[in-house]
């Protein structure tokens, strides 16, 4: 079986909320790609629960579009405890801590029930497990704790 990065992970020796480069990789025509830990809760502390993980997940896809450049996808981790972020290129896990900042900041502040996309049968695969409720409630937690750019050391940007 082939050996993936994120289950060699110490989860007991990160501090999060925290965002972590976990691989970049070049494509057979030299195109690199990046993969982002974004870890918004402490590994086997805490979970988001699926209805506001699901509704993250959807402001995310958008959000950071809007922010940062060359994003491919933004996928949550099945433990529930923050997601994957692919992007062309690289980036600072700075930049990256930035844009996540104010991605939350928005949802936490601005968004409102029609701003979620994707949240009809049509466009979305669960529609009815969303809660705007629960991610305003826990992008306030993660912000109040704050986002780091190392993993292992408290370096809250």
């Amino acid at each position: 079986m082939a050996k993936v990065e994120s289950f060699t992970l110490d989860h007991t020796a990160v501090k999060a909320p925290y965002v972590r480069l976990i691989t970049e990789e070049k494509g057979p025509k030299g195109d690199l790609i990046s993969n982002y830990d974004l870890r918004l809760v402490q590994p086997n502390a805490d979970a988001i629960g699926t209805a506001g993980l699901h509704t993250i997940e959807h402001l995310l896809a958008s959000l950071l579009r809007d922010r940062l450049s060359g994003v491919i996808d933004c996928s949550p981790f099945g433990c529930r405890t923050g997601f994957h972020l692919i992007t062309w290129g690289e980036h600072s896990t700075t930049e990256v801590a930035q844009a996540l900042k104010s991605s939350l900041q928005a949802i936490a502040d601005d968004i409102q029930w029609a701003d979620v996309p994707g949240t009809t049968i049509e466009s979305c695969g669960n529609y009815k497990d969303h809660s705007l409720f629960s991610a305003k409630e826990w992008a306030k937690k993660i912000l109040t704790e704050g986002i780091s750019d190392d993993p292992f050391e408290r370096h809250v940007i």
